[in-house]
């Protein structure tokens, strides 16, 4: 099912405050993927600068979140919503709490890069945890364009691409972990990598989350702890 509208209400008021929440969503997951750009801009580029914004900048999507959890509280006691809208602000309230821990693993990746970057500048195997973030950066950008245009099927597919990221990490990991043993000498530069990849896991793991708000919000339904495949055949069936 996919839906870019939510119902019209006859409070034009309500409207509107319904949709300055998903703007302000969209602007907070924006920046999420804003810091994440300039943090594998290192990776790729050796750019030092967008880290050290980074790792200094997290506050900003805290405040974000802060300011549309208030938003939300304040649609639950002023209008009391139902049906639809109740899972709109439910399913925000959880996004919102994705796209700030999004931000922290980003974060933690800039610090690691400022803490020694002359280090980590320049290891072959870096090109691993670039390559990761890259299809991780996808994967944040897709689940945001599931949320903005409302669409179950996507999100669907953007919940199930996260199987892919954990079997590229536990491909990862592995070769990391070969680096240590061949030479005890990169273990200190190699674990600051593990660190990198498994922050960027866990930021594909939130990004699966998001997605998985989009499904319950457009169908109703939780889907985090049921098979990904019942759920696609219930939704091909509905179609």
């Amino acid at each position: 099912m996919s839906t870019s509208r939510l119902p019209n209400h006859i409070s034009q008021q309500f409207d509107n405050e319904l949709q300055d929440i998903r703007s302000k969503v969209l602007a907070m997951g924006g920046l999420v993927e804003q810091h994440l750009e300039k943090v594998l801009s290192f990776f790729s580029k050796g750019e030092l600068e967008g880290a050290e914004y980074v790792a200094v900048s997290d506050h900003l999507i805290n405040a974000l979140e802060v300011e549309i959890d208030q938003d939300c509280s304040d649609v639950l006691v002023r209008r009391q919503p139902a049906a639809m809208d109740l899972r709109l602000v439910l399913a925000v309230s959880k996004t919102i709490t994705d796209l700030e821990r999004m931000g922290d693993e980003i974060e933690k990746i800039a610090r690691l890069i400022t803490h020694e970057p002359t280090v980590l500048s320049g290891n072959s195997y870096y090109h691993s945890a670039s390559t990761l973030g890259k299809h991780v950066a996808l994967m944040v950008r897709n689940s945001l364009d599931t949320f903005a245009r409302m669409d179950s099927g996507a999100a669907l597919q953007v919940a199930m691409a996260d199987r892919e990221i954990d079997v590229e990490t536990g491909a990862i990991l592995r070769e990391l972990m070969t680096y240590m043993m061949e030479d005890p000498r990169k273990i200190s530069p190699v674990l600051d990598v593990i660190l990198a990849v498994r922050a960027l896991e866990r930021v594909g793991d939130h990004a699966k989350n998001i997605a998985e708000n989009v499904i319950y919000l457009v169908e109703g339904r939780n889907v985090r702890h049921v098979s990904l495949e019942q759920i696609q055949k219930e939704l091909e069936q509905g179609n």
